[in-house]
């Protein structure tokens, strides 16, 4: 019937809604309705609708079997499944086996009679297809999302639920669950059965799960399964292994920020993961992700999974809100097509081979209110819908038939009229319900420019027409050519300036009063239309009249009082016509059904003066039996009108014939909107409020008039056949006109003029003429009578026969008659049966056999009453009770009262019962008093496994302590279960109650210790000790006494670490460590805070200060009685030695650092004041010149002494480094010598000379640190002595160049005395530290590996002079090769390639035979050390002769390199 149809947006948030047979037929649910569409690799075309369901279509599936690959089966919030013939388009049968709503349905591909459907309670229903029948199951009493059937295995069938559980039923043993799928977080939105029929497909590529254990025996290979894909909520894809009943894999989706777009905190909320496998592709599964992208899957691939984006090829392919539903077919090339719907309202097919998007299928949400084509841009056809979207259809592009673009900025509501600007291409101006005006440029992503005057209420029209004041005054410059009319449903007409719609709006009503003289308030105006020469325009308005006003100064020319209802639609014809006098008709068309058509051509040739009124029409077109919302002139005939009505159709008149020419009947609900197209005479496009705009051609229909209703006609005529009497007060005719067009299937309310206006004002008048009448008869009902109230008698248990025995005296005296006869020993009657049909009151009065007679039509009625109790009251006193209980069972009506009874009829029919009752109750989440009915048969396990399955643990857990055994495994299950979920949730003091509980202590210590705060990990220490668990009690006290130490609360660290003797060493190690923080913190070095300290260590350091090390062996002693005679103790004291004077080094060159950093910060100011005085010179440089250069000579100075300070700063940095790097080697030493000191003696001897080769290396390192001190200190204080007596004293010199050698007891040899300040003396450099630094080991090591490096840089100096030497020869070819040769390259006197090779390995060997810890630790350079020492012994006599000695040995035979050669040369002469 229609050529080409926008469908309905298929529905949102149902697993499956869509599927595609092999004949390339794609149906999918939308609304109530099914649409069909016949697709192909190049477009597609809806090509039917089933109709039936009368809600919400929640889920379809094709039958995927040959030969009946056209039937398919759908269901529906309204609790039916329905089977379908998509061929003939006819319903070919329903069932309702269902009691909740349905969730997902699927026709198994394996059996073709085979239909699973699921609903919200738990219910799973399997329903065959030949025989009609249905058997219930109940597999797991939660909410269903999704199910599918296996394709391998009729019987076997996967069902995902809300809570993130899949089960593996089997059909076949009344939904047993074979395997739980356990893993999700979130709803199952999708399930999907592999293609291949076992699960080798993945092992083959090495998956995870590769070499899987055999089972009870049977090899993998044996062992068929197949694999199953879900899409979850929890933003994960997982693949499950159906033979081993275990995930296999779990891919992650991507998160694909969209270019230039931010990332939207609520798309992940929102999330539909819909999962599919296409039959020709075993290792490839597609997924939709969190925008709308679609994500192919290769499931072969190891590592991090990889996945491939479709529509990547080109921007705008891909869908831009999430998918819901995907299926997929093969066409006849073998190319697979892959079919998606998404909450973007586009149905969008996709190559699977080229993972590109070939073609896409608009759809519409909501009503379609408004059409208009574009009088400029050619089949440029708009729609405003109620989805608060425009759609522009390119109507005559050719590569695709459905080219749209969707606009929605700036819309916030239902878009109810739309109007092209008359001669500015891509201007579109568009109403909304809200009352919003705006202009859209159609051509460019723009927002929209909104006019800043809304109106009150729904805006019904825009028209643009030319300009009247105040907007037409001024020169034609300075105003728009064209102005755009807005009328709205508070009755008032707009005028908006397009070129300032920022600009306040007029109200043509006051003009309309200045220039017509009209004092009275003017009736609301309804809709508007202007003469295509913008020579005059025709106002409708709410009581049915219609005024035409001249332009620009709107005088009224004339008024037409035709209709007596509100005016719905006005429309000029159009002045293409041949014929002048069309040009003045006029069409109008009302809620009376009818379309009147008026001839102005006389009042607009000759206006008059006084408006003239009219009240008959030039042509009339009746036919129609509703309200007519809409209608349009054909561009292309002479007087041919097409209207469209509440009743469904459109009507094309001719209007001179007054007869109709087509009716079209395409829409399934009622129209609101027509055009013709401005390209095609023969094509007519409509919209209405079944959620579609189509196009239809008009040569096409069968019809030529509007269906007839029936039952408006027969109430006519009712209405005319009665007699003119008063007539209460009640519904009006239009009332009645209304609910008579409702009951020919028109219920929904549509927002035009008409029916926005009657359903909301036409309803309140209703309500006000109802309200008088009604008054007094709501007060009597508020106040019942209380007598009559305890009067009333209970309801009968025999209706039926008590009803006949109140019928007329006449009928009584008959029965009395009969019964007579029945009695008498002449028998009944001819046809007559006591107890039944007309005789049914007899039963009471005759045998027994016309009392069940009786009894069975009573319990029929009392059945469709719904009186169950009644009825089960009969069964009961007739003695069938199990009867009325299976009734009631079967129907899901048992009570309580009826349980009651259940044991009258025997030990197992109660059973029976209350399983049946338990099933009930869970469907209605009564979960406690199904469990309580589950005690009173002695089901105590199948009671605690249901309040386990429904995580009632507290209950669960009550029953159980209560009935079972303390040692009962189901105990501990609930136990251990109940504490997983608390531990997930966060209440892990319950968790740990549930360990103890089961005396799982080391469980509940873990639990405890995931708080992590220390009170916590104390506790769970506790808990450990307790359990047995030292290992773990010690790590526990560990991290506590780290996080106290961490926030200075001493007491309570020492206090955990008391708990084990294992721990002592750690607490000495925190004593020493507070030791230390309160000495740093008194020296005012650092400004901690202390929570809490030991009373003791004040006191303690004040008494035996400065010696730090005497400090920690007298508290050690005191308090934790730990002396001289513990294992290790030595050790530790001398790294502990070591530490204290590398963090003295420390201390000294942060000070030096402090120092340098306060000169380098005074020069800074100074250079900065000597650049603000040159600053100021500069200004005045004209006047003062010298000034400048005094200051400028100023300012040199000063930045000498910046840079001079700057150097300073940089040497303290470079020393203050230095000293850091010794400080953190020597605290590693020290926990070296810490972790090994408390160990056995046999430990304490094997890493005793290790440990004693890492302290000589750092005293090695402290003691050529001080030497360097030493060399800095002579160096500064003779050039500052040589600064002071070199100009005014020379005399001086040479006396302050010998320095005082001061002798110490301990034989140190100090270099230096006192300067003029006073200062004390300079750096002491002892003799053991010397020696410490003239090692003669670590003097041939060096020596080795300079050698070594020395012969390496020969040999690649070798190299490099053979390869120069020959490309000299290649240059200079073969007759100069001879002469200009010379010598052959040497890299030394009579040194080889051989030669020198054999030294680098002479030199290895020997460092092989070297001691490993030699080369382990670093050592100073032995060599420099000689030269220092023998540079300070030359200038003074504070080195001793025999160091000196022995530094030139050492010099004499390791020196041998050129540079050393050179730099002993002075003192080896």
């Amino acid at each position: 019937m229609h050529e080409r149809l926008l469908p309905a947006s298929p529905n949102w948030y149902c697993s499956r809604c869509s599927d595609t047979n092999d004949k390339g037929i794609l149906g999918f649910g939308a609304k109530n309705t099914i649409y069909l569409v016949n697709v192909t690799a190049s477009s597609c075309r809806a090509v039917g609708e089933l109709l039936g369901h009368k809600d919400r279509v929640s889920g379809f599936s094709f039958s995927h079997h040959a030969g009946q690959s056209h039937l398919c089966a759908s269901c529906s919030d309204d609790g039916t499944v329905k089977f379908w013939d998509t061929q003939e388009q006819r319903l070919i049968k329903e069932h309702k086996s269902h009691q909740s709503t349905i969730t997902a349905l699927h026709w198994s591909p394996v059996d073709k009679n085979l239909v699973l459907s699921g609903d919200e309670k738990g219910v799973v229903v399997c329903y065959w297809f030949n025989t009609g029948d249905a058997v219930s199951f109940f597999p797991e009493p939660r909410n269903i999302f999704c199910l599918t059937c296996s394709p391998h295995n009729w019987r076997l069938a996967a069902v995902g639920y809300k809570d993130g559980m899949i089960v593996l039923i089997d059909v076949s043993k009344k939904g047993e669950v074979v395997q739980r799928l356990r893993g999700h977080d979130d709803e199952i939105h999708s399930l999907a059965w592999a293609p291949l029929a076992n699960e080798e497909a993945l092992h083959s590529y090495g998956r995870p799960d590769d070499h899987p254990e055999a089972t009870n025996g049977v090899s993998d290979g044996a062992e068929r399964g197949c694999y199953l894909a879900s899409g979850s909520k929890d933003q994960t894809l997982r693949i499950w292994s159906t033979a081993k009943g275990k995930g296999v894999m779990t891919l992650k989706l991507p998160f694909l920020k969209r270019r230039g777009a931010g990332v939207d905190p609520a798309v992940r909320e929102r999330l539909w993961l819909s999962v599919h496998w296409p039959p020709g592709r075993d290792t490839q599964v597609v997924s939709s992700c969190f925008g709308g992208e679609l994500v192919l899957w290769d499931l072969t691939k190891t590592g991090k999974q990889k996945w491939s984006l479709l529509g990547a090829s080109s921007e705008g392919q891909n869908h831009s809100r999430i998918v819901f539903n995907m299926s997929s077919f093969c066409l006849p090339d073998g190319r697979e097509l892959l079919l998606t719907t998404s909450m973007d309202r586009e149905v969008r097919c996709w190559d699977l081979g080229t993972l590109d998007c070939l073609w896409s299928l608009p759809t519409l949400g909501g009503f379609v209110y408004c059409l208009a084509f574009s009088p400029v841009a050619t089949g440029c056809l708009a729609l405003g819908t109620g989805d608060n979207m425009i759609r522009t259809w390119s109507t005559m592009t050719l590569a695709n038939p459905y080219d749209t673009r969707t606009f929605w900025q700036g819309i916030k509501s239902k878009v109810t009229a739309l109007a092209w600007h008359p001669t500015k291409e891509g201007s579109l101006a568009f109403g909304t319900d809200d009352g919003k005006v705006g202009i859209y440029d159609v051509f460019s992503n723009k927002p929209p420019q909104t006019s800043s005057s809304y109106h009150r209420k729904t805006v019904y029209t825009l028209a643009w027409g030319p300009p009247v004041p105040p907007i037409s005054f001024g020169a034609a410059v300075d105003r728009p050519s064209v102005s755009l009319y807005s009328c709205a449903g508070e009755g008032v007409i707009l005028q908006h300036d397009p070129w300032k719609l920022s600009g306040e709006a007029s109200d043509i009503d006051r003009l309309i009063k200045d220039t017509n003289g009209i004092k009275h308030k003017l009736s609301p105006h309804t809709d508007l239309s202007w003469k295509p020469d913008g020579s005059v325009v025709a106002i409708g308005n709410e009581d049915g009249s219609i005024e035409v006003f001249l332009a620009p100064s709107l005088r009224l020319l004339c008024s037409i009082q035709q209709h007596h209802k509100i005016i719905n639609a006005l429309r000029w014809h159009h002045g293409n016509s041949s014929t002048p006098q069309h040009h003045s008709l006029l069409a109008s068309a009302s809620s009376n059904a009818l379309v009147f058509v008026h001839d102005l051509r006389s009042v607009l040739e000759s206006p008059p003066d006084i408006p003239v009124v009219m009240t008959e029409a030039s042509r009339s077109l009746a036919g129609h039996t509703a309200k007519v919302t809409s209608l349009a002139w054909s561009p292309h005939h002479d007087a041919r009108l097409v209207t469209v009505c509440y009743d469904g159709t459109a009507q094309v008149w001719d209007v001179l014939q007054e007869q109709g020419v087509c009716n079209y009947r395409g829409h399934r609900g009622r129209l609101l909107c027509v055009h013709w197209s401005t390209v095609d005479p023969d094509v007519v496009w409509t919209g209405g409020d079944d959620f579609t705009a189509q196009e239809w051609n008009t040569t096409k229909q069968q019809h030529s008039m509007p269906p007839k209703s029936k039952k408006t006609v027969d109430m006519k005529e009712k209405r005319k056949s009665k007699t003119k009497v008063k007539k209460k007060k009640g519904p009006s005719d239009e009332e009645e006109e209304e609910e008579s067009a409702q009951r020919n299937g028109s219920a929904t309310p549509v927002p035009i003029a008409t029916i926005v206006a009657e359903s909301i004002a036409a309803p309140m008048e209703r309500n006000q003429n109802r309200d008088k009448p009604s008054v007094k008869k709501d007060v009597k009902r508020d106040k019942p009578d209380l007598l009559s109230v305890k009067r009333r008698k209970p309801r009968s248990l025999l209706p039926l026969s008590t009803s006949m025995d109140h019928r007329p005296r006449e009928d009584q005296q008959r029965d009395c008659l009969t019964l007579a006869q029945v009695t008498s020993q002449k028998g009944p009657p001819a046809g007559c049966v006591p107890g039944q049909g007309e005789f049914m009151q007899l039963g009471l009065f005759s045998d027994r056999q016309a009392l069940y007679h009786m009894l069975q039509e009573e319990e029929q009625a009392h059945v469709e009453a719904g009186h169950y109790d009644s009825m089960v009251y009969l069964r009961l006193w007739s003695g069938d009770l199990s009867g009325a209980l299976q009734l009631a069972t079967d129907r899901g009506e048992l009570s309580d009262h009826l349980l009651s009874l259940a044991p009258m009829a025997g030990y197992q029919v109660w059973c029976v019962t209350v399983e049946a009752y338990v099933k009930q109750l869970c469907l209605q989440e009564q979960f406690l008093k199904a469990a309580s009915h589950l005690l009173s048969i002695n089901k105590l396990y199948e009671a605690i496994h249901l309040l386990h399955s429904q995580q009632l643990y507290r209950e669960a857990l009550l029953l159980a302590k209560a009935r079972l055994q303390p040692e009962d495994p189901v105990l501990i299950n609930l136990f251990t279960s109940w504490a997983a979920v608390l531990e997930k949730d966060g209440h892990l003091a319950t968790a740990a109650k549930c360990y103890l509980a089961v005396g799982a202590c080391f469980d509940a210590a873990k639990v405890i210790a995931k708080k992590s705060d220390p009170s916590s990990l104390s506790m769970a220490a506790e808990l450990a000790r307790i359990a047995g668990e030292p290992q773990l009690a010690h790590s526990l006290l560990l991290r506590c006494a780290k996080d106290l130490a961490a926030n200075q609360d001493w007491l309570a660290a020492q206090e955990a670490l008391q708990s084990l003797d294992s721990l002592l060493p750690y607490r000495l190690h925190y004593s020493v460590t507070e030791l230390l923080t309160v000495i740093l913190t008194e020296s005012k070095v650092v400004t901690w805070s202390c929570v809490s300290g030991h009373p003791w260590v004040t006191p303690l350091w004040s008494e035996t200060s400065p010696n730090l090390q005497a400090t920690i062996q007298t508290m050690w002693e005191r308090h934790f009685e730990v002396s001289d005679k513990t294992p290790g103790f030595f050790i530790y004291c001398d790294a502990f030695s070591i530490y204290c004077d590398a963090f003295s080094i420390y201390c000294d060159a942060f000070s030096i650092y402090c120092d340098a950093f306060s000169i380098y910060c005074d020069a800074f100011s100074i250079y900065c004041d000597a650049f603000s005085i040159y600053c100021d010179a500069f200004f005045i440089y004209c006047d003062a010149f010298s000034i400048y250069c005094d200051a400028f000579s100023i300012y040199c100075d000063a930045f000498s002494i910046y840079c001079d300070a700057f150097s300073i700063y940089c040497d303290a940095f470079s020393i203050y480094c230095d000293a850091f790097s010794i400080y953190c080697d020597a605290f590693s030493i020290y926990s070296d010598a810490f972790s090994i000191c408390w160990v056995d003696s046999i430990d304490v001897l094997r890493v005793k000379e290790k440990g004693l080769a890492a302290a000589e290396s750092l005293r090695a390192f402290v003691s050529y640190h001080r030497l360097y001190r030493a060399w800095w200190s002579y160096r500064s204080q003779t050039s500052s002595t040589t600064q002071r007596t070199s100009p005014a004293h020379p005399q001086a010199a040479p006396s302050q160049q010998n320095k005082e050698v001061v002798a110490q007891p301990n034989g140190e040899a100090v270099v230096g005395g006192q300067d003029g300040a006073g200062r004390r003396p300079l750096e002491s450099v002892s003799r053991q530290e010397c020696v410490c630094l003239l090692s003669e080991p670590h003097a041939a090591y060096q020596t080795t590996q300079t050698a070594i490096t020395e012969i390496q840089n020969r040999l690649s100096r070798l190299v490099q002079q053979h390869a120069s030497a020959q490309e000299t020869d290649t240059l200079a070819g073969p007759e100069q090769g001879h002469d200009s040769a010379g010598p052959p390259p040497r890299g030394g006197e009579g040194e080889t390639l051989p030669s020198l090779i054999s030294k680098v390995t002479e030199y290895r060997q020997q460092l092989a035979e070297l001691p490993d810890q030699l080369k382990s630790y670093p050592h100073p350079d032995v060599m420099e050390c000689c030269l220092v020492l023998l540079h300070l012994g030359q200038r003074s006599s504070a080195v001793p002769e025999d160091l000196q000695e022995t530094a030139k040995e050492l010099l004499r035979k390791y020196g041998t390199t050129c540079g050393l050669r050179k730099a002993t040369l002075p003192f080896l002469s």
